[in-house]
């Protein structure tokens, strides 16, 4: 099996890995604390490398479309991570909730990247279904759908594909300052 990484840094989402997996976990959330609570559960889970946890608390169809695809749609757990559920925005059956995850970059400094994480509401429960942020200042955000994993290897694809033209550009005008995405809130 090959292993695809979905890179976090990349797409400024603090190491998202798309690998190849054993399957996920049915088992959600048995309760409704709101969207905030779900991110919260979920993030949690990612820092710790709970990849089952974190399976758990996506929508059912994102479940599905990656498990077939052999991916999991977490990022590698981080001792060094931390996170902050920022404003949420709720409509009807749908919800954005904002959030700060903060790790240390390649270079041992902390790095904190944005992410507004989409989700809906089934059977009474908030899952994730997606996400957006920010790659680079100059581009518009970055929108990955969970339920369409195909769509976000594209993605990963394109974002990758940037990177390398910018760092191949920057290393040209300047080889010891390489352009790299920037999603850093100052």
């Amino acid at each position: 099996m090959v292993v695809r990484k979905f890179n976090w840094a990349a797409l400024m989402i603090a190491g998202l890995l798309l690998t190849g997996c054993g399957g996920a976990s049915d088992s959600g959330p048995s309760a409704d604390g709101g969207p905030e609570a779900a991110i919260g559960k979920f993030l949690a889970a990612v820092k710790n490398g709970d990849d089952k946890q974190a399976a758990s608390l996506l929508t059912d169809l994102a479940r599905q479309k990656t498990t077939e695809m052999e991916i999991v749609v977490a990022p590698p757990g981080s001792e060094t991570a931390s996170y902050k559920v920022l404003e949420s925005e709720i409509e009807g059956e749908a919800a954005q909730v904002g959030t700060d995850w903060t790790d240390l970059d390649a270079d041992g400094r902390p790095r904190t990247d944005r992410v507004v994480w989409m989700l809906k509401k089934q059977g009474g429960v908030w899952r994730i279904s997606g996400m957006a942020t920010r790659v680079f200042p100059d581009m518009p955000p970055v929108i990955l759908n969970f339920e369409d994993p195909e769509d976000m290897m594209r993605k990963q694809q394109a974002a990758e594909e940037e990177i390398a033209r910018r760092i191949g550009q920057s290393s040209e005008e300047n080889p010891e300052t390489a352009a790299t995405p920037d999603a850093t809130i100052r």
